[in-house]
């Protein structure tokens, strides 16, 4: 069987929460990276990192109030920071489970920058909430600072846009390493949302869909397969209803026809429809599968997950 080039999106659940947590849980998911391997996939693997960044928000912004020299942390840089230890655990553990099964298959993680525009809407609609809660005189002075907060219980916290993603600045190094055979892990949490400002690259107050991201990265990568592993064996219409459906193998006109009948989350299962859909569409052959992470293997072969064709 011909070997396929398979972007691998990485949800919640495969990483855990806390550093105990990820330490854990990566250590089963390089186990089914490695099953992926060894059923064909040539993986470069995408991540989540929601609490990842927030914690490492949070204890910036108490650090600075310690430490008022220090100026604060921007939303570009905690992504970085996030994007560099959640890599350095995935790497190591794909690769002392590769080697354990006698495969020698470099890992490497880049450092992802993607672009975004200045003027997409979402920059108007913040909509990602971010950091620890604040009280109402931390609130206004966000807002002072330009920046966006919304009310939630016990008191407010900062919500930031979430805009789609344009371009992969790093494509050209993830594609060659790839080309070598090597395992990446690119795209972190969206990857590092940023601007272009003639030849400079600013960094910008938002985060990216993991999953749109991770649809691009499958697009510019000319990849095979988009999958996409989440917390559920399948999606469903009507979702814990009575009438719920579990949908296997769709086109995409079917799919594009569900998310016009809002049969998806917005903020969860919708992205991924979208990502799925992009990605697919643009090229014959292609496919895209989500499906839960204890099921990968089973979906790449065909045999569980929901995948668009």
């Amino acid at each position: 069987m011909a070997r396929k080039r398979v972007v691998v999106a990485l949800g919640h659940r495969a990483l855990g929460t806390t550093l105990p947590e990820q330490k854990k849980a990566v250590k089963k998911t390089a186990a089914i990276v490695a099953d992926l391997v060894e059923a064909g996939a040539d993986p470069i693997i995408t991540h989540s990192n929601a609490p990842q960044v927030g914690m490492i928000h949070t204890a910036m912004n108490e650090f600075g109030k310690v430490h008022p020299d220090y100026t604060a942390v921007p939303m570009s840089v905690c992504s970085a920071m996030s994007q560099g230890y959640i890599g350095y655990d995935i790497q190591n553990a794909v690769r002392a489970e590769l080697l354990r099964r006698g495969i020698y298959k470099p890992v490497s993680t880049i450092l992802t920058q993607v672009t975004v525009d200045p003027y997409d809407e979402a920059f108007h609609e913040p909509v990602k909430v971010i950091g620890r809660i604040l009280t109402e005189e931390e609130a206004e002075e966000e807002e002072h600072k330009g920046n966006y907060v919304t009310e939630v219980e016990g008191g407010y916290r900062r919500i930031v846009a979430a805009p789609n993603p344009q371009n992969v600045v790093e494509i050209d190094a993830i594609r060659v390493l790839a080309d070598a055979g090597q395992i990446v892990v690119a795209c972190g949490g969206g990857g590092i949302p940023v601007l272009e400002q003639g030849e400079e690259l600013r960094g910008a107050s938002a985060v990216i869909e993991k999953d749109l991201a991770s649809g691009k990265l499958a697009e510019l990568l000319d990849a095979d397969e988009l999958m996409i592993l989440t917390s559920v064996e399948k999606v469903s219409l009507n979702y814990k209803s009575d009438t719920e459906e579990l949908l296997g193998e769709v086109s995409v006109e079917e799919a594009k026809k569900y998310m016009d009948e809002d049969h998806f989350e917005p903020t969860t299962m919708l992205p991924k429809i979208e990502a799925s859909v992009s990605f697919v569409e643009k090229k014959p052959g292609r496919r895209a599968v989500i499906t839960s992470i204890d099921k990968a293997k089973e979906g790449f072969l065909g045999k569980t997950g929901t995948i668009i064709k």
